[in-house]
């Protein structure tokens, strides 16, 4: 059932806005460090782990496989919506490098797609 993807996107949400708040917490800054981040790398171990420890059936696995696959590119989203107010307002080295960023992801994207065909 795709409510166990829920359910396990809301406790790698939850368990990594908590890390992420105490990561903060200690190194002084007011602030969320690497909670997505954290959340993310939980979220994909937690989908990758084998039947034989959860003991889910193939209907939730693809339910979990699904919400795993929505998450990353909403909280990527998100974050680079957040990113892209903070570089508005910081000048015009931050959108320089945010841009050079972005069109060297995409240049990079023929190079993968060839270094994995035949992979998969």
């Amino acid at each position: 059932m795709i409510i166990y993807g829920v359910a396990i996107l809301a406790f790698c949400t939850l368990v990594g806005k908590y890390t992420g708040d105490l990561i903060g917490i200690m190194i002084g800054v007011q602030s969320n460090v690497g909670g997505v981040g954290i959340a993310m790398l939980l979220l994909i171990v937690l989908a990758n782990f084998p039947k034989k420890i959860f003991h889910i059936d193939e209907i939730s696995q693809k339910g979990v496989r699904f919400w795993s696959a929505m998450y990353i590119p909403i909280i990527v989203a998100m974050a680079a919506k957040q990113n892209a107010v903070a570089a508005m307002s910081s000048g015009a080295l931050a959108i320089t490098a945010g841009a050079l960023a972005v069109i060297f992801s995409f240049a990079l994207i023929p190079l993968l797609i060839r270094l994995s065909n035949g992979r998969g």
